[in-house]
C-alpha cells in the first residue's frame, strides 16, 4: 500500500460537553467485529492529479451518500498509516444525520478462495464521539487529527 494516497473530512460540532467528531467504521468482513482501530476520518484515495481538497469533498459525498457540510476547512495535515498510506484531512463544522447516510459499497471475493465476490459498505455505520472517545477507537495514526482539531479549538 505504500504510495496510496487518501484525503477526508473530520467533520466536528460543539456541544455542551465539548467537541465531538464524526467517525466512519470500516465495513467489510475484516472489521465487523472490531472497534479499536476501525473508525476513520470519512476519506477515501484519489489519484495525484485531483487536488486533495477536492478529493476529500467527493470522498465524503461517495463515502456517505450526502454533501459535505460547507463550513469554513480548517487544514489538519497529514499522517503516514502503519501500512504506508498518507492521509490528508481537514477539519469542518457540521451535524450530520448519522441515520441519513447511504453508504458507499465496494466488492470483493469474500470467504477468501471461494470464487464468490460479495458487496460490502464502504462504511457500515457513522457516529459521533467525544474527543477522548474517538482516540480509543480511530485508526492510531489518525489521532493526530484529532489533536489537531483539539489545539485549533482552544
Amino acid at each position: 500500500m505504500t504510495g496510496a494516497r487518501s484525503a477526508g473530512l473530520l467533520v466536528f460540532r460543539r456541544t455542551g460537553g465539548g467537541l465531538e467528531v464524526l467517525l466512519g467504521h470500516m465495513g467489510g468482513p475484516f472489521f465487523a467485529r472490531r472497534e479499536a482501530g476501525a473508525w476513520t476520518v470519512i476519506k477515501g484515495e484519489y489519484a495525484s492529479d485531483e487536488p486533495a481538497w477536492e478529493a476529500a469533498r467527493r470522498e465524503f459525498e461517495e463515502e456517505l451518500g450526502l454533501p459535505p457540510p460547507d463550513g469554513e476547512a480548517i487544514p489538519l495535515g497529514e499522517v503516514r498509516q502503519s501500512g504506508g498510506k498518507v492521509v490528508t484531512a481537514w477539519a469542518v463544522e457540521g451535524d450530520v444525520d448519522p441515520e441519513a447516510i447511504v453508504p458507499g459499497t465496494f466488492e470483493m471475493e469474500w470467504p477468501p478462495r471461494s470464487g464468490r465476490t460479495q458487496e460490502f459498505p464502504e462504511l457500515d455505520r457513522v457516529a459521533w464521539f467525544g474527543l477522548d472517545r474517538a482516540r480509543e477507537v480511530i485508526v492510531k495514526a489518525q489521532t493526530a487529527f484529532l489533536d489537531r482539531l483539539a489545539e485549533h479549538s482552544l
